[in-house]
């Protein structure tokens, strides 16, 4: 189960597009963009529809 305390990374992949990845308290990850993106506002875009808050 996610939660509050999940953390989310946003950073630049090796062919320098934007990902995100959600991480639980234990460490565990529980969710990452599918694919990458040019622009970074495009990338929280995405992550927001998937529950990021930020």
């Amino acid at each position: 189960m996610t939660g509050q305390n999940d953390k989310w990374e946003f950073y630049q992949d090796s062919r320098d597009e934007w990902r995100w990845r959600r991480t639980a308290s234990n460490g565990q990850i529980v969710g990452a963009s599918t694919q990458g993106y040019v622009n970074k506002s495009d990338c929280i875009a995405n992550a927001r529809r998937n529950g990021y808050n930020g």
